[in-house]
This record gives structure tokens, sequence and C-alpha cells, in this order.
């Protein structure tokens, strides 16, 4: 057995990371997003916090094939191009915050903003108007800096798309574009700055299997008509992961 797998195997937590992965493969398959929101809380106890985003990372390229095909018909590539480039520049910045700022006081960051937003989409407020490149480019930037420095590149792309005019349909495969063009940008900066080795990739690898097969079954599950359904878990998944990420509970 190759020694980075018989590592990956004894990794402390193992069977949590895997109950949290099918989980959020379920999730991921049915709203396109919810990996890291659902991971990353146990992800980032369990292991230090650039390979637990790297390992958040790896993974989800695993989910390209099984998820890519379906929504690049159904995206507005131009508006995930700007968001995803804004974002793969803002990125470093990030990782440099990771090294920077204390690993609380980014989840206060993060748990406080997402709080915010997450009461304002739940008590029916919607913007009507049309966001331009300027206004696409600092939300991607803004994914781009929580994603390296947290992991957790989706939270202002879903949230600007859950509070706008676009369908179920719409905002899953907007973010899932928008997801998978950020995941490779985010693994290069966190191996390029040597805060974490290949030993990810064998977890990455070891977490994937189950994981896509979770994607599978929850992408199955996913109906355009239930609109109702899609946001109301959305909202719910956000809303448990702002209160597991609290620094508090830990």
């Amino acid at each position: 057995m190759p020694e980075g797998l018989a590592t990956a195997l004894d990794t402390p937590g193992l069977l949590w990371l895997l109950i949290a992965y099918l989980i959020a493969g379920l999730v991921r398959g049915f709203t396109g997003f919810g990996t890291a929101l659902i991971v990353m809380p146990l992800a980032g106890a369990l292991l230090p916090l650039p390979m637990a985003i790297v390992l958040l990372s790896v993974t989800g390229v695993f989910t390209w094939p099984a998820m890519l095909p379906g929504a690049w018909r159904y995206a507005d590539h131009r508006q995930v191009a700007l968001m995803a480039g804004a974002a793969i520049v803002a990125a470093p910045f990030g990782v440099w915050l990771l090294t920077f700022l204390s690993r609380d006081m980014l989840r206060w960051l993060v748990s406080g903003a997402a709080a915010v937003t997450l009461a304002a989409l739940i008590s029916g407020w919607r913007y009507r108007g049309r966001v331009r490149g300027p206004g696409l480019g600092a939300i991607g930037a803004a994914a781009g800096v929580l994603g390296g420095a947290t992991g957790l590149t989706g939270p202002p792309v879903i949230l600007f798309y859950l509070a706008g005019p676009s369908n179920a349909r719409a905002v899953r495969a907007n973010t899932i574009l928008f997801l998978a063009a950020l995941e490779i940008g985010i693994i290069a900066n966190l191996f390029l700055r040597g805060l974490v080795g290949v030993e990810a990739l064998w977890l990455g690898l070891v977490l994937a299997v189950p994981y896509v097969l979770a994607v599978l079954v929850g992408q199955r599950l996913f109906d355009p008509a239930r609109e109702k359904t899609f946001r109301a878990l959305a909202y719910s998944v956000i809303g448990i992961a702002i209160l597991v990420g609290l620094p508090i509970l830990d």
C-alpha cells in the first residue's frame, strides 16, 4: 500500500469526515453547492486549515464529470467567467490572510456576514436591478478572498443568486461552474505557498468515491419545479453551517 494512502486511512476522525461528505454530496447534487458549508466546520476542527481547504477542492474536482455537463447548458457563461476571473485573482490575498489573521477572527467574520445576508433573504428581501461587470467582479473577488482564507468559496456567489430573480436551475448551474473554476486556483495557491503537502491529495482520493456517489444521488433528486424546496434546503444548509462554524460552539 502506498505510504500516502496508508497515512490517509489513519487520519483522525476519518469516519466523521466520511459521514460529512456523504451528507454534503447529497446536498451538493441537489442544490449545486453546500459541501464547504457542511464539511469545513468539521474538517477545520480535525485537520490543519490549509489541508482542509485543499481536501475540499480536491474532492470537488472529482465531481466535475458528473456535474459540469448538465450545468454548462443552463449557466450564464459570461457572468460566471467574470466572477470566477475576479475570484482567482483575489484568492492569493485570501491565502495570505490565512497566514496573517487568527483562525477564530476569520470564522467570526464569515459567520457574521453570512448571518446578516441570510436573515435578509429569509425576510423576503430581493434586489431588482441588474448587476453589471464591476459588481460581478466584486462578488467574485469576495468569494476568492473567503475561499483562500477559509475554504468557503461559495457564500458570496450563492447569496447573490438566491437574492436575485434567477430560478433554481440557473442558480444551481451558475454556482456549479463558478465553484469548479475556483477550485484549481485555490489548490495551486496553497501548494505554491508551501502550506500543504501531497497527503491532502491522498485523503481527497479516499473521500472522493463516496462523495461522488452521493452527488449522483442528489442530482437525481433535483427537480427544477420544486423551487420552494430548493430554497428551503439552501437556506437551511447555510443556517446550520453558520451555527456550527461559530468559535463559541467549539
